[in-house]
């Protein structure tokens, strides 16, 4: 078997979508349509705040406390800086998205239609690995747990601790966090995590175990620009010198 698919954090039920669903009602979604219909986007800046006002203890107050009033330098974070690069969505995508996952969840129901087509994750059989984090705000473990279950073929879920972010980025050279495993996700997932497996470090190899099984024959690495497409430059890109 080759093909397979890894899920990180994500959610396709949206029914326990947590906190982010106070800011979608109608009247803050025509909002933020008008507000995308002028600019033709959403500015990343947009949806990193409404991310930190999930969680202000952590990721607001402490700023305004030690940077602004006592005009102490910010301590320098990996993961927070590269979380303040944020991304701008397109309109068009953006409002289809909150409409028919957030408002209406027509993906988990059956009923999202994309070029005259329905989608129905039943018809989804390959292999999945999904990972769920925790302490996750943004993807709510229950959340992800939940949607895991529409699949139509086999699913190792996974929980990783800590959150959206630091879940995922737990390297095996300096892990922080442990994670979970218990097979499929069959019935509450406070049952499952109850009957789980905890393990010290990273999930990294855990997960390129299960990827080996899927597809273990190796292939040599690809060289960037050695093929038709030259390399535009050295990574990680010159965009990262343009300041917004």
């Amino acid at each position: 078997m080759s093909e397979s698919a890894t899920f990180f954090t994500t959610q396709v039920d949206f029914t326990l979508a947590g906190d982010l669903k106070i800011f979608f009602d109608q009247a803050q979604l025509e909002s933020v349509e008008e507000t995308m219909r002028t600019r033709g986007y959403l500015d990343g800046s947009h949806m990193a705040n409404a991310f930190n006002m999930l969680r202000p203890n952590d990721l607001i107050w402490p700023y305004v406390q030690k940077v602004y009033m006592k005009g102490q330098a910010p301590m320098p974070f990996d993961l927070l800086y590269w979380n303040s690069d944020a991304t701008r969505m397109p309109a068009a995508n953006h409002s289809f998205y909150l409409r028919n996952c957030y408002v209406e969840n027509n993906l988990a129901k059956g009923e999202m239609e994309i070029d005259g087509f329905k989608l129905d994750l039943g018809d989804v059989t390959i292999p999945i690995f999904n990972l769920a984090a925790r302490e996750d705000h943004i993807a709510p473990a229950r959340s992800v747990f939940l949607g895991s279950r529409l699949f139509g073929g086999e699913v190792e879920f996974v929980v990783a601790g800590s959150g959206h972010i630091a879940g995922v980025i737990n390297p095996p050279a300096k892990p922080k966090y442990q994670y979970w495993t218990n097979g499929p996700p069959e019935g509450e997932l406070e049952d499952w995590i109850a009957k789980a497996t905890e393990h010290a470090g990273s999930w990294w190899p855990y997960w390129f175990e299960w990827l080996e099984r899927q597809a273990p024959a190796r292939v040599k690495a690809r060289k960037p620009g050695a093929g038709k497409l030259k390399a535009l430059g050295d990574a990680p890109g010159s965009y990262v010198l343009v300041k917004s």
